[in-house]
Order: C-alpha cells, then structure tokens, then sequence
C-alpha cells in the first residue's frame, strides 16, 4: 500500500515551538514499521516555521513574510536533520521535496516531480515533502499542506491519506467531509482511484 502521512506543526511542535520529541520519535518508529511491512510512506511535514523559531529562542512567531520565510529556511534544516536522525536508526532514508503552487500547476513541472517521486520509492527512500516557504508568496503559494497532502496522494496514486494535526477526535467526520469537498473534490474522479482518508488516530492505532 502506498500511504501518505501529513504531519501538522501541532503533532510535531510544543507551543514554544521546540520538538515534541517523545510524539515524534513514536510517529517516525510507526512509520519506520510500516515501511518494514512493505508499504511505501511519503511524509507531508509542516513544522518548519515553528522549528524555525525554536531554533532561534524567539519568543513568538513573527508576523511579516521575510521572517517567517527567514525562519522557514533554518527550521527546514532542524527538521530535516531530525527526520534524517530518527529514520536513519531503523535503516530508512528519506529525501526532501520543497515545492511551490507552480510546480504543481505546470505540466512539465509537476511531470518532474511525480518522476522524482516514483524514482525515490522504487529506491526505497521515504521522501518528506513541504512547501517551500521560503519562497512562496500567496501568487505561488499552494496554500497549505492538507492542499499539498492531497496533491501529493493524487499525483502519486496513493492509496491512503493520513492526517495527524490538532483538530478533536469528535470533529473528525466532519472534518473528513469537509476535507473530501473542498481539497479532494476539486480533482477528477479518474484521477482518485482508490484513495481513502483517514485520521491518524485511525491509521496508527
């Protein structure tokens, strides 16, 4: 089963914006057990912002787009540095894919990435994909990753799309037929296939 995994800054991040390292030691461990099942995992990862600020001890997150942006880049190294650490202790590599609205918006571009991608899973590597923050604007921005998630699972032909963020267990359903009108409803039926989505607290359990 090919599953992508969108991880929310609130799973991954304290509200200082330091590392909820036992939360995300266990997802990475759940994960690196998944892909020694045989399923494929692609991770779709927020938190770089946060990480960014942890990273610098400043007391909030700014408010203007160069810092956030600024933030974005030196949290994007702590992450991935992080996820390097962890799946690297149960044998798996991952790779990192920053992408904008364009990339998916172009033909020839997203083409690219859904090659790159393919390539990385016939590899065995599990890639993290974000958006690039550093550079999206709101003309170039895909808007935020539950978009970038399910772009991600359509392109790729997932089988599954697995959420972690903050939204309350007794909001899920809800959530999932809001989620299934207004990101996956904008894509062709064809294009779907068998793509089921699901909360982590069901995928993990």
């Amino acid at each position: 089963m090919r599953i992508v995994v969108k991880l929310g800054t609130s799973t991954l991040t304290h509200a200082t914006g330091k590392l909820n390292i036992r939360r995300t030691e266990l997802l990475c461990k759940v994960m690196s057990d998944l892909k020694n099942a045989g399923h494929e995992l692609i991770l779709v990862s927020s938190g770089a912002i946060a990480m960014g600020v942890g990273k610098m001890n400043l007391a909030r997150k700014p408010d203007d787009i160069p810092s956030k942006q600024a933030l974005a880049a030196v949290g994007q190294c702590e992450l991935m540095y992080i996820y390097d650490k962890l799946f690297s202790e149960y044998n798996h590599t991952v790779a990192q894919i920053l992408l904008t609205g364009a990339d998916v918006e172009d033909p020839g571009r997203r083409e690219n990435f859904r090659n790159t991608m393919f390539r990385l899973l016939e590899l065995g590597a599990l890639p993290v994909i974000n958006e690039n923050d550093t550079v999206a604007t709101s003309e170039i921005a895909v808007g935020d990753n539950d978009t970038l998630a399910a772009i991600a699972a359509v392109n790729i032909q997932a089988d599954l799309l697995a959420r972690a963020d903050s939204i309350k267990f007794s909001d899920y359903n809800q959530r999932v037929d809001q989620f299934n009108q207004q990101i996956l409803g904008r894509f062709p039926a064809n294009l779907l296939g068998r793509l089921t989505f699901v909360r982590e607290a069901q995928a993990f359990r």
